[in-house]
C-alpha cells in the first residue's frame, strides 16, 4: 500500500514540482498525477507513436498553445480533432481573436454580432475572412482528394512560423483528421464554394484506411483524449484493428451512465480490443483546460 502524502506548495515552485506531489495525494489530485506519470513514460518510449484525440473547443479556450508544444516537442504523432478547434485556430491564424466574458446578455451579443463560447466572445464578423481566405484559396484546395490533404493543403498557406496547429502540423509532418470536418465553420466554408457551383471531390472515407495502416504499423501505441466523442472513437477504432493501446489517458467531465463515448471509461476499450489488458492508463475527471496545463507541464 502506498502511503497519502500531504502536498506541501510553495513560494516560486514550479508546476510541474506540484504535479509530481499530486501523484502522492487522493482523489483528483491523484489522477493528475498518474497522468502526468503516464505521459512522461508514453513520451519516452521510442518505439511509441502517440495519437491525440481533441474534441471540443479548446482553442478558444487558450489550450493552443499547448498542443502546440507538445507537437513541436515530438510528443504527437497522429491528431485527430473536431472542426471547430480546426476552424478557432484558422480564425486565430488570419489574426482574429477570442475574447473573456465573464457575464453576458446573449441577445445583446446576437445584435452586436458577437458569438458566445461559454465565457469566451469571438466577433462574428471573423467568418468575413474565413469566406475570403476559401475563396482566395479555393485553386489551391480545390484538387484535394481527402480530409487529411485538404487540411494539410490549408496549413501550408498558412504564414510561415505561424502559431497555429494547422500550420505547425503542416510543418512537422503530423496527420491532422477530422472526420466531421462538415460540422463546423470550415465546412460550411467548402458548402459555400459548392453551393456557388464551385466544385471539389473530397473522400471521407479514405482517412480511415490511413489512419488504420498507422495504427497496424506501430508496435507500440499512445492515446491521449482530451474529451471524446468524434476524435476519441476515430482513434478507438483504428485500434480495434491493431492490437490495442499500450498507454492511455483520458481527460473528460462526462459521466460513463449515458453510455456516450466522451464518458466511457478506457477500460472499457478492453472489451473491443482498444485497449491491452496490461496498458498502462487512467482516467481524468476533470475540466480539460485545468487539466491539460498541469498533466503536460514537464514535457513542453
Amino acid at each position: 500500500m502506498e502511503k497519502i502524502i500531504p502536498i506541501k506548495a510553495k513560494k516560486g515552485m514550479k508546476v510541474s514540482d506540484l504535479v509530481h506531489q499530486m501523484s502522492d495525494a487522493g482523489f483528483g489530485a491523484r489522477k493528475i498525477g498518474m497522468a502526468n506519470r503516464i505521459a512522461g513514460e508514453m513520451f519516452s518510449d521510442k518505439e511509441c507513436k502517440v495519437f491525440l484525440g481533441l474534441a471540443g473547443a479548446m482553442v478558444p479556450a487558450g489550450m493552443k498553445g499547448i498542443i502546440i508544444d507538445l507537437i513541436k516537442s515530438d510528443n504527437i504523432h497522429v491528431l485527430v480533432t473536431t472542426g471547430a478547434n480546426l476552424t478557432h485556430d484558422l480564425i486565430e491564424a488570419l489574426k482574429h481573436n477570442h475574447y473573456h466574458c465573464d457575464s453576458w446578455d446573449d441577445e445583446d451579443f446576437n445584435k452586436k454580432g458577437y458569438d458566445r463560447i461559454y465565457n469566451v466572445l469571438m466577433k462574428n464578423e471573423v467568418y468575413e475572412d474565413l469566406e475570403n481566405f476559401f475563396e482566395g484559396k479555393w485553386d489551391e484546395l480545390k484538387d484535394e482528394k481527402n480530409i487529411r490533404s485538404l487540411l494539410e493543403k490549408i496549413g501550408s498557406l498558412l504564414p510561415e512560423n505561424s502559431e497555429s496547429i494547422l500550420r505547425v502540423c503542416y510543418d512537422k509532418k503530423i496527420p491532422i483528421y477530422c472526420p466531421a470536418l462538415a460540422d463546423s465553420g470550415i465546412g460550411l466554408m467548402i458548402w459555400g464554394r459548392l453551393a456557388a457551383g464551385k466544385n471539389i471531390e473530397v473522400n471521407a472515407f479514405d482517412d480511415m484506411k490511413d489512419i488504420i495502416d498507422f495504427a497496424w504499423a506501430s508496435k507500440i501505441k499512445g492515446v491521449i483524449y482530451v474529451g471524446g466523442g468524434t476524435p476519441k472513437n476515430f482513434i478507438q477504432q483504428s485500434l480495434q484493428f491493431s492490437s490495442g493501446a499500450d498507454y492511455g489517458i483520458q481527460i473528460t467531465t462526462d459521466i460513463a451512465d449515458s453510455g456516450g463515448s466522451s464518458g466511457a471509461p478506457l477500460e472499457e476499450g478492453k472489451s473491443w480490443g482498444k485497449l491491452k489488458d496490461n496498458a498502462k492508463y487512467v482516467d481524468v475527471r476533470c475540466d480539460a483546460t485545468i487539466a491539460l496545463p498541469l498533466i503536460f507541464s514537464d514535457f513542453i
